[in-house]
């Protein structure tokens, strides 16, 4: 599978689109997800132009799965969840939308409604920000 460089989360490392950062390093990011499936869904990507998985540099894997650890253990503290989904999907078939690889991390109480791996509503930018905050201050 080739690169597109101009994909959705190329633009948002490019500062071409926003995002709502949770988190920062020379060779990861993290944001909200803008069509979450439950509170606190964040998204973890390389700085590096991959499509998924099996095309990734394993220095960014490496550095990449380091930061959803952080951010895995940051939503479970701020959203007090008993446990944390962490998905990742590999092409078109395998249900990638988005062909920059990336990991979906997201809170789980085993209250919230049935599990459906994408949101399709849209949630408000103001939403958004307060559960980035929430997150990124339990950063350890």
């Amino acid at each position: 599978m080739s690169y597109d460089d101009n994909n959705i989360f190329a633009k948002i490392l490019r500062g071409e689109i926003p995002a709502h950062k949770i988190y920062e390093d020379a060779r990861s990011f993290a944001f909200m997800d803008i069509m979450p499936i439950a509170e606190g869904h964040s998204l973890v990507i390389p700085k590096c132009p991959a499509a998924d998985l099996l095309s990734l540099d394993a220095d960014y894997a490496a550095a990449t799965i380091q930061t959803v650890q952080k951010i895995a253990r940051a939503a479970k503290r701020a959203f007090d969840a008993p446990g944390v989904f962490v998905g990742q999907l590999n092409g078109e078939a395998a249900g990638q939308t988005v062909f920059h690889i990336h990991f979906h991390v997201i809170p789980r109480d085993g209250k919230s409604a049935p599990f459906a791996f994408h949101g399709r509503k849209e949630a408000a930018s103001e939403i958004l920000s307060a559960h980035a905050a929430k997150i990124a201050a339990a950063l350890e």
